[in-house]
Formats: structure tokens, sequence, C-alpha cells
């Protein structure tokens, strides 16, 4: 079941009803009329930042991801195994895997990711507020760590303090709006090895703060303003309307994008400035 649809303050529409179920099918079940594609977008740009950040390692370690608002591992799904998000969308509103109990679905689950593992696959820690969805992604084996923590409002916890000491790479594909430069500074003051950032933001939500935060910690960003990636369908005109009007009132032009009837997002790619 899902509930009535509220808006953020920013008039974007939440769906806080499925982001923290027991499993992700309600998630994949809503979001699939809706063509929701970052993840997919994101991926080819996370491998190809992952090799270069390992080739800046002098390595052959593979390089530990930090997933931001990790969700139920979809990130970590696609990225470690040899899946497209229409294929989890199919896995998910299937009448077979609709019919499991949540137990049944976890043990397929551990078979369906474990056979489609690639041979690249590389640590990932999952941190997002929703505990539900980050413990199915522990258990179905996407995550190596996952931390329920609430950045915005906690200091992190030891736990995920030291694990971020060991990442390498920040993933993030579409929760910035919901967490700000607090999380990310929060983050960054943890960090013990040289850490490389790659997010991909609505163009209908404000950056600024957050950049300033990278920089402060060292961190230079690179955006291509020309390059857009697309993000979801609009839920109604009415969210439409009002993404049009922040596009604007940031200087960018919404025609050809958000005037056709979806979000779409800009990638920011941030590295340690050289000494």
């Amino acid at each position: 079941m899902t509930g009535a649809r509220t808006t953020t303050a920013a008039g974007k529409t939440r769906f806080d009803d499925i982001y923290n179920q027991p499993d992700p099918r309600a998630y994949f079940r809503t979001l699939a009329p809706l063509r929701y594609e970052i993840p997919q977008q994101a991926q080819d740009v996370f491998r190809r930042t992952l090799a270069q950040r390992s080739a800046v390692r002098g390595t052959r370690r593979p390089v530990t991801v930090l997933d931001l608002c990790c969700s139920y591992g979809i990130n970590a799904a696609l990225l470690n195994h040899d899946l497209t998000l229409a294929d989890l969308y199919a896995h998910y509103t299937s009448a077979e895997t609709g019919a499991l109990t949540r137990g049944e679905l976890v043990e397929s689950d551990k078979e369906f990711y474990a056979s489609r593992r690639r041979t690249d696959a590389v640590p990932v820690i999952g941190l997002d507020t929703a505990d539900n969805a980050t413990r199915y992604a522990l258990e179905v084996g996407l995550l190596d760590e996952a931390y329920a923590e609430n950045l915005e409002r906690h200091p992190p916890s030891d736990g995920l303090r030291d694990a971020v000491g060991r990442v390498g790479l920040i993933t993030v594909t579409g929760g910035i709006g919901y967490i700000t430069h607090r999380t990310f500074g929060a983050l960054l003051d943890a960090t013990r090895i040289p850490v490389w950032v790659s997010a991909f933001v609505l163009r209908t939500v404000p950056f600024q703060e957050i950049l300033a935060t990278l920089d402060a910690h060292g961190l230079a960003t690179e955006t291509d303003p020309e390059r857009t990636y697309p993000q979801r369908l609009f839920t109604d005109l009415t969210e439409q309307s009002r993404a049009v009007e922040q596009v604007l009132a940031a200087g960018d032009d919404p025609t050809g994008l958000e005037t056709e009837g979806r979000y779409y997002t800009r990638l920011h790619q941030s590295r340690p400035r050289p000494a």
C-alpha cells in the first residue's frame, strides 16, 4: 500500500511511504511508471571514476565506495552486478516476486545477486536514514556495511566514522536536497585517505553550500554545464511548473528539458586539489 503523496517545501513530490519498506517491491512498483532512471545513468560514470581513482591510488586494492542515500542498495546492485535498472524493475514488479514473503525474497535475492556478481566488484558502504531499506540491502549482500544515521541532526557514530576512513569515493544520485552541507562536512571530517565525490544533483536544487564545504576540505569540483542526465518524469503539472520556476530562478534554461516533462540532473565531480 502507498500513502497519500505530500510535497517538499520546494514543491517536489515526496515518496516517504516507499523509502523505508521491509523490501524494495513497493519502491519499484511506484517509480516504474515515472521512469526513474538516474541510477542507471550514473553507473558508467561511477565505473570510470573508480578506474581513475584506482590509477591515482597506485594499488590493486579496490576503492571503497560510500553511497549516500543508498536506499535499498540500488547503486550497489548496478555497480557490482551484471544488471540494468530495467532488469531490477522487471524483477521486483513481477508476479512471481510479488508472491514471496519477505524472508523468501531475501533468500531469492541473495542467489539473484550472487549469480550476477561482477569480477570487478568493489566494497560499498551504504548510508541512509531508512533502517529497513539499509537492512534489506545488507541482508541480500548488496552492501558490505550499512549505517542508518541522520547526519543532518547527529554526528556520525564511531562505526560510521571508522568506515568513512576507508572510503576513496563518495557517490550520490538522488539525495541532494534531503541531505545538505552538514552531512558532507561530517563525512569529510572523518576521511583518512584522499576522497573523491561524484554527485548527481537536480537542476532545481541549490548546490552552493555543499560546493563550499567540498572546497573547504580541499576538493575542487568540475561540472559540465551543457551535460544533463534525466532523473524521472514529473508526477503532475504542479510539480513540473514548480521545477521550471526553480530552474529559471537558478539562471538556467528549462527549454527542452524540464519543459518536456521530467527532472534533470547535473554531475559534479570533486577531487583533491593538487598540492
